[in-house]
């Protein structure tokens, strides 16, 4: 399989090919798609870096010294007028902006290929054991008996070993934060918070997960769910792997049979599966979005509940229990590896 020779056509024509191939859901069907995603993004890092030559050799001729209008026996020759510099300037502005949307989708391009190389990981039997294969199912989950610290050494619930790593009840705390605030941990441990990216990694480490969500809309309606999960580190934007039954029981549509692997994004940081847009933009807060409308616990917390749709559409939702356009009350998250569970 070979890919297009200019970097542009390669790069659209791999990340198609990427996408049908990881479809078929064969472990060598998707590491011809990796290895064809590899190849166009090495050839359109070729060219941003010929760009970037270029642009070094416009800005070296704009800052040679100016020549006197004296010294120029044919005025139309000389390059030192403002006007023309002005107009170079701009050019290179231009340019350097066009580069920087261009690093931009090298880099979500990259992490397209880690998350299809996972995919060939998660391919391997031994990920595909009894309980990570089941779909996601609702349990009743132990009562909190005290706010959590979200500390290094994050305090447990007194049972089965469940950590609580995310509180909204009252819209206290703002959650429309960047990449490093949902990596360290942010709020009150007396009330609203995020515990901290980096945290949940050290909880769950390498093994697989269960991890439970309380929702509660504005009526006094309550849900619990819980479903398997494999959180994976600041390496691969802390992706959230999903089995392919929970992945179609959280609403998503089209899930290759090897699971679904959803990056964290924040609006300073973008690692969604959508192309066109930047989902923490548009929506708001961090989040594991996928293509931006299944769910979104980090929403913006609304007292009461907005008339305006595109206001309704940056809130607190779970799609697949009171639907998209639904801003939540309150929701908890917690989290608890499953050798924990077994031990328990």
């Amino acid at each position: 399989m070979s890919c297009a020779p200019t970097a542009g056509a390669a790069l659209m024509l791999c990340a198609a090919t990427a996408v049908l191939l990881s479809a078929q859901g064969g472990p060598r069907a998707v590491q011809v798609a990796a290895l064809c995603l590899g190849q166009g993004l090495r050839e359109h890092a070729e060219r941003t870096r010929s760009q970037l030559s270029a642009l070094e050799r416009r800005n070296r001729g704009v800052h040679r010294p100016p020549v006197s209008p004296e010294s120029c026996s044919e005025p139309e020759s000389c390059h030192c007028t403002p006007t023309q510099l002005k107009a170079q300037n701009s050019r290179i502005q231009q340019l350097f902006h066009k580069v920087a949307q261009q690093q931009r989708h090298l880099e979500k391009q990259h992490l397209r290929i880690q998350h299809l190389q996972s995919q060939v990981g998660l391919l391997d039997p031994k990920h595909l054991d009894h309980e990570m294969a089941k779909p996601a199912r609702r349990k009743r989950l132990p009562e909190m008996a005290q706010p959590v610290d979200p500390a290094y050494n994050a305090s447990r619930l007194p049972h089965g070993g469940w950590t609580v790593i995310q509180r909204r009840h009252d819209g206290s705390v703002d959650f429309n934060r960047p990449w490093e605030a949902y990596k360290a941990g942010f709020g009150d441990p007396q009330g609203e918070f995020w515990l901290g990216l980096e945290k949940v990694h050290s909880i769950t480490g390498d093994r697989n997960s269960r991890m439970a969500v309380q929702l509660r809309d504005w009526d006094g309606n309550a849900e619990s769910l819980q479903f398997s999960v494999h959180l994976g580190g600041e390496d691969t934007a802390y992706s959230l792997q999903l089995t392919a039954p929970v992945a179609g029981q959280l609403g998503a549509t089209t899930v290759p049979p090897s699971g679904l692997s959803v990056p964290f994004s924040t609006w300073d940081q973008d690692h969604d599966l959508r192309r066109d847009k930047n989902c923490a933009r548009s929506l708001s807060g961090g989040w594991w979005f996928g293509t931006c409308s299944h769910s979104n616990l980090n929403g913006q917390y609304f007292r009461s509940i907005p008339q305006q749709r595109q206001k309704l559409k940056k809130g607190i939702f779970w799609k697949t229990w009171r639907g998209r356009y639904y801003p939540l009350q309150a929701t908890t998250m917690l989290i608890q590896p499953t050798a924990a569970e077994a031990a328990s």
